[in-house]
């Protein structure tokens, strides 16, 4: 039974889009929520990209982006959409011959602004590009790129103007039969850019493109993006999302799988619930949680772990989750399977205990799910 049947409080109802393909992943419609992010290599180094763009589908990203603003970089695009492991997106700005290059490229997905690459006839010849070659589009747009005479008539990006330029921009493409795209209208404010997609998902059923551009650094840009983000999200507004940080893109692909666990609209990977840390605790649980995280990173299974200081919350904690621990006296502490109490622990070989306890959990519900699946069949 779904959690959300017992209770409600906790669903989201999703707005309904239409559903495209970016390469082998569906994005709108009732598919996941995708996770994206984009390269930061000089994408005509194929090897440092690859190995970037490996790292971060190592840690759950669907989809990737890269940057392909001169001949070199759609040259190798080529080998890159060949070894990916996921779809690749490619990013153009102005030059419409690199859009037509990305397609015949292999890439999954263009992102540009049908109306920065030229006039109506260089806007036929990416689309045409774009059907030959099973591309979908993705129109892009940006408060600090807004057309000119948008801000000449609303003084300033405002969602009015964001909304107005994408619908601009999706009637390029529909007046020449193209509507396998997606959108976005992202801003750095995160009351702008929340307004500009309640807006957009009123005034088109394209899937949607969610993100906070240029949010900052991993600290203040997770924040800003989880603020601005989770509300939309917690709205049923998106279909796939980019945490934009200046970080390594394998966090921004952390951030966006923690942000949508914690909205229980994805769920990949160990789910730690762990206390703050107090006078009461009977081990270090900061330093504990520190070491759990890296430990467990390759499980991929979605589970719950709980991890307390002390029994004053503790057990009623575990009792919601597939393994946890709780702090107790005298150097040692509970273990709890399946909500339940099990056995004692000592604090010094608790780490390795509970890696082996949720490895042993994470094969047991893959095993459960795999006998399901086949019975389903």
């Amino acid at each position: 039974m779904s959690l959300h049947a017992v209770r409600p409080w906790r669903e989201i109802q999703r707005r309904k889009s239409r559903q495209i393909m970016v390469g082998r992943v569906p994005v709108g419609g009732d598919a996941p929520i995708s996770v994206q992010t984009m390269t930061n290599t000089d994408t005509s180094d194929v090897k440092a990209t690859l190995d970037q763009i490996i790292r971060a589908a190592d840690v759950g990203a669907d989809i990737v982006r890269v940057s392909t603003p001169d001949e070199d970089s759609t040259r190798a695009l080529r080998e890159i959409t060949r070894e990916s492991p996921v779809p690749i997106v490619a990013d153009i700005h102005f030059h419409y011959k690199r859009a037509i290059e990305a397609a015949e490229a292999g890439a999954a997905c263009l992102r540009i602004n049908p109306g920065n690459i030229g006039d109506a006839k260089r806007v036929a010849e990416v689309v045409r590009a774009a059907k030959d070659h099973g591309c979908s589009i993705r129109i892009g747009v940006n408060a600090g790129s807004l057309e000119r005479h948008l801000l000449e008539k609303y003084a300033e990006p405002c969602p009015a103007a964001m909304v107005e330029s994408g619908l601009d921009h999706i009637k390029l493409l529909q007046d020449h039969d193209f509507h396998e795209f997606k959108i976005s209208v992202k801003a750095s404010d995160v009351f702008l850019a929340a307004a500009a997609y309640q807006q957009l998902a009123d005034a088109t059923d394209a899937p949607i493109h969610l993100g906070i551009t240029e949010a900052g650094g991993l600290m203040s840009g997770t924040i800003k993006s989880a603020i601005g983000m989770g509300n939309l999200l917690w709205m049923g507004i998106g279909d796939t999302i980019r945490v934009s940080l200046s970080a390594d893109p394998v966090e921004e692909v952390k951030v966006g799988f923690e942000i949508l666990k914690s909205l229980g609209l994805r769920h990949r990977g160990v789910n730690i619930i762990s206390c703050p840390s107090c006078a009461r605790q009977g081990f270090d649980v900061i330093k504990t949680v520190e070491t759990l995280e890296k430990r467990l990173e390759h499980v991929k299974t979605p589970m719950s772990l709980s991890i307390i200081g002390c029994v004053v919350n503790g057990p009623g904690e575990a009792l919601m989750t597939d393994v946890g621990f709780t702090g107790g006296g005298a150097g040692n502490g509970m273990v709890y399977l399946a909500g339940k109490q099990s056995h004692r622990m000592s604090n010094d070989q608790m780490i390795d205990h509970i890696v082996e306890q949720v490895e042993a959990k994470a094969a047991e519900i893959e095993a459960r799910d795999k006998a399901a699946a086949k019975a389903a069949e």
